[in-house]
């Protein structure tokens, strides 16, 4: 059975920064795309980074040159480095995974809601205070 557990979130203020994790068990982890989304009350749910089966690695605009998508395929985990927090990245972040045998780290992005990743974590919060 597949879980994926979330932590590191908290409250930092702005220009702060945080590492999220997201242990993996229950598939094998080398070979399935993986990504963070986060939601805001009252928004759709939507990526933030995501790894494809390819080894490609994408970022949603908003966090382009300020996060950072990791892989520690010894551990299980997955990470995102969130570097220069803003206000703005206040959200529950999740973890997800795709069992799909190809799968495009664009792809992933793309997907909104909780549509087309076979699993999620439950999440962890991120406050940013100004």
């Amino acid at each position: 059975q597949v879980h994926l557990v979330e932590s590191g979130g908290g409250s930092v203020q702005a220009g702060g920064s945080l590492r999220l994790s997201c242990a993996a068990s229950g598939y094998d982890f080398s070979d399935y795309g993986m990504g963070w989304f986060r939601q805001i009350p009252g928004r759709e749910r939507e990526g933030v980074a995501a790894i494809g089966t390819d080894g490609s690695i994408q970022y949603a605009d908003d966090v382009k040159g300020r996060f950072i998508i990791s892989k520690d395929y010894a551990q299980n985990t997955l990470y995102l480095q969130m570097n220069s927090l803003k206000p703005e990245d206040t959200a529950m972040y999740y973890c997800a995974a795709d069992l799909a045998l190809t799968m495009p780290a664009n792809k992933i992005l793309g997907f909104k809601g909780t549509y087309g990743m076979d699993y999620w974590g439950k999440g962890t919060l991120v406050t940013v205070s100004s």
